[in-house]
């Protein structure tokens, strides 16, 4: 069965039981989407949780009914009329962007929808549906128009797909990065600092620290050079690299002392400025500047979503500049570097797509043909599978794009590989060749990890914010019996902490199954539980989460076990939801 038209008749059902529930109800539109679709109506009356299963009782009536979907053709200004004397202006409106001069309708029963199709033969031919949620979406996504109630449901081929379907939704949910990272005090969100905007609160930024601590050594031994850029550039550099013209709307841009700044959206600028400030020779190539880089763009506030949506992220940004014919060499290493490193955090599987010239971009047909073909010639000389996403290339160069796939299966936009000969020759950059003739270096732009808040938040929902022993905030917990042994306890952890182990003293006045319950709450890889006979023996009493007690054992012991996980990076194991 056609998955997409049985998710677009499912909408067009759900539309008409909103219709028989709420007469008044106007139409907007209702597509069938990756998994599963949605519909959106302008709706007087308020709509609850409870209202949302109303719906769906309404539409099992109506499938039950097994009512035809019925196809006609009208001329545009008969529609019109039709659709005017329903009073569905927002159909009249979409009906008036159409360049045919004819345009096709859907019934079923008394409801009739403006619609290209296709849609299943009957109403009982939608069997398996659930509605999911209800949110608020602007008509046409612009925040001037009017808000309009939207409805998500799924629908399936069968029970076993939508049961499925249903319960990595249900982990998902328990996954989710918003929530976990309120019970794990990672981090929050806060009105009164700007929306979109993260606080890292001190466990969330030690995962932080630990991560980017880990890329910084990581692009040190692949010979990439560490350079910090400004937050704030003069505008000129930004109509010169072209963002200015493409990205405006994007950027936050101001005065002072009447000459016009703006907050960088982007690196690169800063890297070519490095890389302009002294003559190079081809000697020097490929040059590779490096930055843990901090940028700001304006999303529209509608489009927030945690970590994996804001307006104020860092990027593990590098670029290197290279002679044309280093430039395959230089794709595959970083190919190379992102697989290896993608493996390390727990992420076995991931896409690959290549995007293409979009239309309002920047350089020659022959400059994208070859920078294309570069990334293209890299991705079948590592025998890697891709994808091909036309016009959806950077506004300076084609791109490759990996999105890793987490424990339930969901994409995440990661690494990125941009090939640029444009903004060397905006910038007018060269290098002295062999015979000494000036001639211009390429540039690739490129991220391992992409958004250092967007990975957190899929390594969050990845391991359900079970993080492997090297990547936990905390590390060890130590836990005191009683009160006559918190001095004892304090010298474990000072050792723990002077060995380079994260760990807290839990010495507060409570009983020790309510302090080992909370700490597994807070999903602490060790406990250390030091009571009087530890004390007396000297040891200490290792409890490793979600497993039985490992039993009393020398610290010095405990240290060498778990020194030696943390440096070979174990742990890194998550239990794949399966389809």
């Amino acid at each position: 069965m056609n998955l997409e038209a049985l998710r677009h008749s499912a909408s067009h059902i759900m539309a008409g039981a909103v219709k028989r529930l709420y007469p008044g109800a106007k139409l907007g539109i209702g597509p069938a989407i990756e998994n599963g679709f949605y519909y959106d109506f302008d709706i007087k009356e308020a709509i609850s949780t409870e209202d949302i299963i109303r719906i769906e009782n309404e539409m099992r009536k109506i499938a039950k009914e097994d009512i035809p979907f019925v196809r006609e053709t009208l001329s545009k200004k008969k529609a019109i009329e039709f659709f005017k004397k329903r009073g569905e202006t927002y159909k009249i409106e979409l009906i008036e962007r159409i360049k045919d001069e004819e345009v096709s309708i859907y019934t079923h029963g008394k409801f009739v929808d403006l619609c290209k199709g296709p849609h299943v033969k009957s109403t009982g031919e939608v069997k398996h549906f659930k509605l999911l949620s209800l949110a608020g979406a602007y008509w046409h996504g612009i925040e001037t128009n009017p808000m309009l109630r939207r409805i998500y449901g799924t629908a399936f081929a069968d029970e076993k797909g939508l049961d499925g379907f249903l319960k990595r939704e249900a982990e998902a949910k328990k996954r989710d990065h918003r929530t976990l990272g309120k019970q794990l005090d990672l981090f929050s969100f806060n009105q009164e600092m700007g929306a979109g905007l993260v606080l890292y609160h001190p466990k969330g930024a030690m995962l932080r620290t630990v991560i980017e601590d880990y890329i910084k050594r990581e692009h040190i031994k692949r010979g990439y050079q560490i350079v910090i850029s400004p937050h704030i550039l003069k505008s000129d550099i930004w109509v010169q690299s072209g963002h200015y013209d493409y990205y405006k709307k994007n950027m936050y841009i101001f005065k002072i002392e009447e000459k016009e700044y703006a907050v960088k959206p982007m690196n690169c600028p800063g890297h070519i400025l490095v890389y302009k400030s002294k003559k190079r020779s081809y000697r020097d190539l490929p040059f590779k500047l490096f930055e843990l880089g901090s940028v700001y763009r304006h999303e529209k506030t509608g489009v927030l979503h945690g970590l994996l949506r804001v307006r104020g992220f860092t990027q593990d940004d590098a670029h290197i500049f290279c002679l044309k014919e280093q430039a395959e060499d230089e794709i595959i290493k970083v190919l190379d570097f992102v697989r290896e490193t993608l493996g390390v955090f727990g992420f076995m599987e991931y896409t690959v797509e290549i995007s293409t010239r979009p239309k309002d971009s920047i350089g020659t047909d022959e400059e994208w043909e070859e920078a294309t073909r570069a990334l293209v010639n890299a991705l079948e000389r590592k025998k890697i599978p891709y994808e091909t996403n036309e016009g959806d290339g950077a506004f300076y160069g084609p791109k490759i794009d990996v999105k890793l796939k987490d424990a339930l299966g969901r994409e995440w936009q990661c690494a990125t590989i941009q090939c640029d000969f444009a903004l060397p020759e905006r910038f007018k950059l060269k290098y002295a060749d062999k015979d000494g003739s000036e001639k211009r270096p390429i540039m690739l732009h490129r991220v391992i990890l992409g958004s250092i808040e967007r990975f957190i938040g899929a390594l969050i929902e990845h391991y359900g914010g079970n993080f492997p022993l090297w990547l936990a905030p905390v590390q060890t917990a130590v836990i005191p019996i009683t009160s006559g042994q918190n001095s004892f306890a304090e010298k474990i952890t000072l050792t723990l902490l002077e060995n380079g182990v994260r760990a807290v003293l839990d010495s507060r006045d409570e009983t020790m199954q309510k302090k080992i319950r909370e700490q597994e709450m807070e999903k602490v890889p060790y406990m250390l539980i030091v009571g009087k006979k530890e004390e007396a023996n000297g040891t200490v009493s290792v409890r490793r989460k979600n497993q039985a007690s490992l039993g009393a054992m020398p610290l010095e012991k405990f240290l060498s076990r778990i020194k030696s996980e943390i440096e070979k990076k174990q742990g890194g194991h998550y239990e794949k939801v399966q389809n």
